[in-house]
């Protein structure tokens, strides 16, 4: 019995490449080839499952000579799939480049012109480390930062509850394991089905039908009748991943669903019911896109009867410590091998770097350091060539010594800050003080919080006032 081959997808507009790199694959991998990324994603849309590899130049089409659309695809396919593993090779060898690709979600940046045995071993290395890696924890979202166990609190109180809950999030924040684990595992439902759906993934005109079912010949190809799945879901869980980029026509069906549970199969005027609890996911702000007219109130408000906002990494501290012994370890057992470890130095770049593509960003660089340091000690130098975005890397706005309570040392830091920035937002710098000397408070009083009011100058009613004041926003 011959073993399914892992499905590659190569999107190159030189056709040359793609005939040789598909020569050279095609023993490991099923191959599939595009010219562009309105092709690639015409194409994928028509497949049951998405590929685990993708091979994107970044120069393609109709801006063959700038890096605009294959940065655009890598959005694309990481939306389709969220666990793709996506390696980018390219004739501009850029280190800018490379850095901007893999903050969007790439694992790897290779420039042209390069030996397909180079590449296989990326390919081998990013399912190897990636199988395990992508799980979800066991014990479901990883940190003990404040922002953390306020998310835990609210997900404890709706967990059980049937009505819609909507999650928002920054890409690569860990909306997915927000839906499967805490909205579906650890409820009342978790030995009822979990279906999840992206909502980019599905091309619009293939959406109803998947959702909803269709009735045999209800359309060109729908030789049989097929249930959808808000049927499959029965009474357990249907998670809308990326909710905002349904297509307006198709709001007000799921609007009828969320309202009494209704909804027919395309073709049908049988009308059904549906007993499944929604989750649904959005990294966009909807609100605006009400705003804006591409999406409709009535049912914004339908689905965020209950909302949870997971926190982007750069907001949970200590976290991202947690996270990176969580992630060496699970890539080094997979791998089997030691796992690296981080020398002083690295250790405080890493708290230092903002991670602007989250946890999916972190994984990706310790993927990384997992295939190239394993078993050993990655200086920061090492460190600093993985990261993604240096940009994020912020100076401390006080630096050592600087009497915080000394108004002169302060006008100088606000200065400094304002030169290097065209503009600011003066409530959120402020805020942002604030909460960093209230989670400092309670991490130096180890969670009690009368003491830690007493050192902030507060009382304690007042100190739980301004910490539940952020959940509302």
């Amino acid at each position: 019995m011959s073993l399914v081959k892992p499905l590659l997808l190569i999107v190159d507009d030189d056709s040359l490449i793609c005939e040789s790199l598909s020569f050279a694959f095609a023993q490991d991998h099923e191959v599939l080839t595009s010219h562009s990324r309105g092709h690639a994603l015409t194409l994928l849309r028509q497949l049951r499952q998405p590929p685990q590899l993708a091979l994107v130049d970044l120069g393609l089409p109709p801006l063959p000579h700038r890096p605009d659309e294959g940065f655009a695809l890598i959005g694309d396919l990481l939306a389709l799939s969220p666990d793709m593993k996506i390696v980018v090779l390219s004739g501009q060898n850029e280190e800018d480049n490379a850095r901007h690709a893999r903050t969007l979600g790439a694992v790897e940046f290779v420039a042209k012109p390069c030996d397909p045995s180079r590449l296989r071993d990326f390919f081998r290395q990013a399912l190897h480390f990636g199988s395990q890696a992508q799980q979800p924890p066991s014990k479901g979202l990883i940190g003990e930062s404040l922002p953390m166990q306020r998310l835990r609190l609210q997900l404890g109180q709706y967990a059980n509850l049937p009505y819609p809950v909507l999650i928002e999030g920054e890409s690569g924040s860990g909306k997915d394991i927000v839906a499967s684990h805490y909205l579906h595992r650890q409820t009342e439902r978790h030995d009822k089905p979990f279906l999840a759906l992206n909502c980019a993934a599905i091309s619009p005109s293939l959406l109803e039908p998947t959702l909803f079912g269709h009735a045999k010949g209800a359309f060109t190809g729908a030789s049989s009748a097929k249930s959808g799945y808000f049927e499959d879901a029965d009474s357990g869980t249907l998670f809308l991943d990326e909710i905002g980029e349904l297509p307006l026509d198709l709001q007000p069906k799921l609007l009828r669903v969320l309202e009494n549970g209704e909804y027919q199969r395309v073709g049908e005027t049988q009308t059904r019911v549906s007993s499944a609890r929604i989750v649904a996911a959005t990294n966009r702000d909807l609100r605006q896109e009400i705003r804006a007219g591409r999406f409709r109130a009535d049912l914004f408000h339908r689905l965020s009867v209950f909302t949870v906002a997971v926190p982007p990494l750069r907001e949970t501290g200590l976290d991202r410590l947690l996270l990176l012994d969580h992630f060496r370890k699970t890539c080094a057992a997979n791998a089997r091998t030691d796992p690296f470890l981080l020398a002083p130095a690295a250790q405080s770049l890493w708290l230092d770097y903002g991670f602007p593509g989250n946890v999916r960003e972190l994984r990706n660089i310790v993927l990384r350091l997992t295939a190239r340091y394993p078993g050993q000690t990655v200086s920061a130098g090492q460190l600093r060539a993985e990261l993604d975005n240096l940009d994020s890397i912020d100076p401390p706005p006080v630096q050592p010594g600087l009497a915080v309570n000394d108004l002169e040392n302060i006008r100088q830091a606000a200065r400094k800050h304002l030169e290097a920035t065209s503009r600011i937002n003066l409530d959120a710098t402020l805020e942002l003080w604030q909460r960093g000397y209230i989670e400092a408070a309670t991490e130096l009083c180890a969670g009690n919080m009368s003491e830690a009011a007493r050192r902030l100058g507060l009382n304690r009613t007042t100190l739980y006032n301004r910490m539940e004041s952020w959940t509302r926003r």
